[in-house]
């Protein structure tokens, strides 16, 4: 049997970096507090927890004071700073890069757009906590667009101004875009905010899912990216199943296959996939 674990999948930049910058601080002796779970994989906040990381949430922030608090790499609004600073806490911003340099651009863009009295729009899903953080930055008035349905909540009279969470489908925004533009009557201007580091795992997955029998996705069950990316490679290889931990993987998946490919969201640790292959190694040897 020949297993194969994809090269591309695995966490991308920004994840990456805030993973790092909590083993640095508590490798540093300090006690991390992640506001929000640090990415959306229950095997990688258990390995940091057991580390000496803690999770906090917002219900949170009134009363967490003179501690260290790790912004994960999705932002926050201005108003969760602000509360930090207030109790005294010691704050890491440890948003991705993008999505800051977007937060700038949006924050920008909307004081123009208002001046002209029109409307910002962002194309994303509205309790992802990058969107949170993004409409903090227009004082939360900005219009969240998730579905055709929600495109009546634009005034299409209106001067209109369009964004991207940076995590969304590319063809579902060009989707969006072309249809706020064959029903505007005013100024449409469109940001493809998109990163270019997640999208570009589509078409690669898709050719990737194609070489193996049997393909095995990994993903945590709460990552908006592992689903979208999960349902790609199902339309290319119907024989993929998604699993979150090794012990997920049925004997049945795995008997008289020949080649088996292993893929995993922008969430998924390397080394999760890594015993992921050698659970199947295990299995079919038995």
């Amino acid at each position: 049997m020949h297993i194969e674990i994809d090269n591309k999948s695995g966490f991308c930049f920004g994840v990456q970096r805030a993973i790092d910058k909590v083993e640095e601080l508590i490798d540093d002796g300090e006690h991390v507090n992640c506001l929000g779970d640090i990415v959306h994989n229950q095997e990688e906040i258990s390995r940091l927890t057991k580390k000496g990381m803690d999770t906090i949430h917002a219900d949170k922030l009134n009363t967490t004071q003179n501690a260290t608090v790790l912004v994960r790499s999705h932002g926050e609004p201005p108003s969760t700073f602000n509360k930090l600073n207030q109790n005294n806490n010691k704050t890491i911003d440890a948003t991705c890069p993008v999505v800051s340099k977007l937060q700038d651009r949006i924050k920008q863009s909307f004081h123009n757009i208002k001046e002209k009295q029109g409307q910002l729009v962002i194309f994303g899903k509205k309790q992802h906590p990058e969107v949170i953080g993004l409409n903090g930055h227009t004082q939360n008035q900005s219009i969240i667009v998730t579905t055709y349905d929600d495109l009546k909540n634009i005034d299409f009279n209106k001067p209109i101004e369009i964004y991207s969470q940076t995590t969304m489908p590319v063809d579902d925004f060009q989707k969006i875009v072309s249809e706020i533009e064959s029903r505007a009557k005013n100024d449409v201007i469109i940001h493809d905010t998109i990163c270019r580091q997640v999208a570009g795992r589509v078409p690669h997955l898709k050719e990737f899912v194609k070489k193996f029998d049997k393909v095995i996705f990994v993903s945590g069950k709460k990552s908006s990216n592992g689903k979208s990316l999960y349902g790609v490679c199902k339309s290319q290889n119907s024989n993929t199943f998604f699993i979150s931990s090794p012990d997920e993987i049925k004997p049945e998946w795995i008997e008289k296959t020949d080649t088996i490919g292993i893929c995993g969201a922008t969430s998924t640790p390397r080394w999760l996939m890594e015993e992921v292959k050698q659970q199947i190694e295990k299995n079919k040897d038995k």
